[in-house]
């Protein structure tokens, strides 16, 4: 037998490779999990991982290939791991994992398994899902015949997930796995099948065995998914959402009163979130839809002559930024002020769409996005969502007009990437005064001259204007 003609050559000189060691050692060998499934998919990469299970020592086997490539020119790395059993080859492109067959067993309080050897079936029992469950034979005379004991190949035509093994027990032992199965829907847009979304439900509380890291590594494998509703959508329905982001799960439903009703916020920021994920693959602007709207429970309110408000939910939504962030392992640095920064800004752009609106508050909406204006305008963009065809066709309208003032007052005052047009020697130069907090109340005046529009965004303009001025400000300030 071969492997199929259709993965790349290299992917199946390196299988052949390691079939030939593995005859050597005379260990049956399979090629598992995720290469194998995504080639059902058509799906593999060049540089796709490749596992690859033993019937005796992983170690072994990767280290008898390593030498074996390296002696045929092929520069690689040899590393492995004694405790667990695991070994790891990397070529140039392709990572190769080697492990023995192997039994698992767990405690009820921890995801850690206690592990020993064991057989192929064990090895298959131990699997997540049938769509992972494929092994490929490296087997000499049976090499590329599939293996697959639990139908994971009809599942992947069905597109579902499914667990190999009663769900109830594949998610006691290891509740990570919940996450990867909504991960896994939520990639290639597949559904749980009935039993394994009710085991989700069922044990979705031991999930607070799963470390942070582990959620978190998941949680944004969904958030760049090509549509990350349908993961937010199934974190949702099985509870999982509410074990690690209650805030989240505190936007849905919709309050009725006097026959007013407001939007279900957690769908519309779903929705938000997909439209974002159209024209972006960033991470953090995808963040960004997720947390804009993150604050509105606790501001809403009913009132007479408005209906539904939510005043100040974007400064509320921007404060609690850093402390979801820190819950859900989400790094403190420039990433969350980004996010911040975007949830703080998101309703000042069509807050401008009257034609009263001077150019100064324009220039000071730039100044404050900064070099993040074009995304802080996507997310925007992103938030008009409504049923109704009409209005959103009058809100985008109303939108083009904000940018094209933005575009107007950008080219006319250059305020993007701002700096102040006098430096701190230059000023402590023609004053003749020394480094002190003096400094900074000058630039802070030509600053706000600069973007109330008194004086042109230009150095000659500001230095005679701190030349006129400067006396005046500092007697004002002492």
């Amino acid at each position: 037998m071969e492997f199929p003609h259709d993965i790349p050559r290299t992917h199946q000189d390196l299988l052949k490779e390691i079939s030939l060691q593995a005859h050597k050692l005379s260990q049956d060998s399979f090629l598992v999990g995720g290469y194998v499934r995504d080639f059902y998919l058509n799906r593999i990469q060049n540089d796709a991982d490749m596992d690859v299970v033993t019937l005796g020592s992983g170690i072994a086997l990767a280290e008898r290939v390593h030498k074996s490539l390296q002696t045929k020119g092929m520069k690689t790395s040899f590393s492995f791991f004694k405790q667990f059993g695991t070994a790891q080859v990397k070529t140039p492109f392709v990572e190769l994992e080697f492990i023995g067959a192997r039994k698992e067993s767990y405690r009820t309080e921890s995801r850690k398994p206690m592990v020993e050897d064991g057989s192929l079936e064990d090895d298959q029992n131990r699997r997540d899902f049938t769509i992972n469950s494929l092994y490929w034979e490296l087997n000499k005379d049976r090499i590329g015949a599939l293996n697959d004991p639990f139908g994971g190949l009809i599942d992947l035509k069905k597109g579902l997930i499914r667990t190999p093994i009663d769900p109830e027990k594949t998610f006691s032992d290891d509740p990570h796995r919940m996450m990867r199965a909504i991960r896994f829907a939520t990639q290639l847009d597949f559904s749980l099948c009935p039993e394994t979304k009710s085991a989700i439900q069922k044990m979705a509380s031991r999930l607070e065995i799963v470390s942070t890291e582990r959620i978190l590594d998941e949680l944004n494998k969904i958030v760049k998914s090509p549509v990350p509703s349908i993961g937010f959508a199934l974190l949702f329905s099985t509870s999982l959402l509410a074990q690690f982001f209650p805030e989240m799960v505190a936007l849905q439903g919709i309050k009725e009163r006097k026959g007013l009703r407001h939007k279900d916020n957690f769908w519309h920021t779903l929705q938000v979130l997909d439209n974002v994920a159209l024209v972006s693959n960033s991470l953090w602007l995808r963040w960004a839809a997720i947390m804009h709207d993150i604050a509105k429970p606790p501001t809403q309110r009913f009132e007479e002559d408005q209906g539904w408000t939510f005043h100040g939910h974007d400064a509320l939504g921007a404060k609690w930024t850093p402390r979801i962030f820190r819950r859900l392992g989400l790094p403190m640095d420039e990433r969350m002020r980004y996010v911040q920064k975007l949830v703080r800004l998101h309703l000042r752009p069509i807050a401008l769409v009257s034609d009263h609106v001077s150019d100064s508050a324009v220039r000071r909406l730039i100044f404050e996005a900064d070099s993040d204006i074009d995304d802080l305008m996507t997310l925007c963009r992103a938030d008009i969502t409504s049923k109704n065809d009409f209005k959103v066709q009058k809100f985008m309208k109303n939108f083009e007009r904000v940018e094209k003032k933005i575009i107007e007052v950008e080219k006319k005052d250059r305020i993007r990437n701002w700096k102040n047009p006098l430096t701190g020697q230059e000023i402590m130069k023609a004053l003749d005064i020394p480094p002190s907090k003096k400094i900074g109340i000058i630039k802070d005046h030509i600053k706000e001259a600069i973007l109330n529009g008194d004086i042109p965004n230009e150095h000659d303009a500001a230095f005679s204007y701190m030349m006129s001025q400067h006396q005046h400000w500092i007697g004002q300030k002492a």
